[in-house]
């Protein structure tokens, strides 16, 4: 029995702009990774491409497993970011491994309003998975109330480490390159010491 799982999320936070604009921070996708994902489950492929591993899993007390993704990120010039999956694992069960999809679509956008810099976003994941045939029996929409749960969760976990770590992260980052374009030999004794 092969279901579709689906969960959407957006966000809308207030930016306390810095000296230097947020859209040049965010021309920098490795930064929006970082932000969503712990530096110990991601590993940095190429460029633009990232292995996520997420945090294990629970689907009705049941199966435990661990997704593990391919995100191809990206930034345009204005500083919008995209995001899309390219390939999916399932660690933990072989037989979901083989019959399972996940398609995961984000941007994340500097909008002005008001006077006011905002970023803007919106997340889409899908998932398809052939269920094992211990579930088949389980009512269907049981199923799909208990998988779209389990994706919003994910989604929620990603909005709220968004919305804390990326603008720590800007005023961080946004600090130490005016330090650096000030001072550069502060940096540089920073490095020895």
């Amino acid at each position: 029995m092969e279901v579709t799982f689906t969960a959407a999320e957006s966000l809308e936070i207030v930016v306390a702009e810095q000296t230097i604009p947020i859209q040049h921070y965010l021309r920098q996708p490795q930064r929006l990774v970082q932000a969503i994902v712990e530096t110990s489950l991601t590993e940095h492929l190429s460029e633009n491409r990232f292995r996520l591993k997420m945090r294990p899993l629970n689907f009705l007390n049941m199966y435990y497993f661990q997704p593990t993704v391919i995100l191809n990120v990206w930034a345009t010039s204005e500083g919008t970011i995209f995001l899309q999956s390219e390939d999916c694992q399932i660690k933990g069960i072989d037989y979901i491994n083989d019959r399972f999809s996940l398609n995961v679509k984000g941007k994340l956008a500097p909008v002005e309003k008001n006077n006011q810099t905002y970023l803007a976003g919106k997340a889409n994941l899908e998932v398809k998975v052939a269920l094992p045939p211990p579930l088949w029996l389980t009512p269907r929409p049981l199923l799909e109330i208990t998988g779209n749960s389990l994706l919003k969760g994910v989604l929620l976990r990603i909005k709220q480490r968004l919305m804390s770590q990326l603008l720590q992260d800007y005023q961080q980052w946004a600090k130490q390159d005016i330090i650096a374009q000030n001072y550069p030999e502060t940096i540089l004794d920073l490095s020895l010491g």
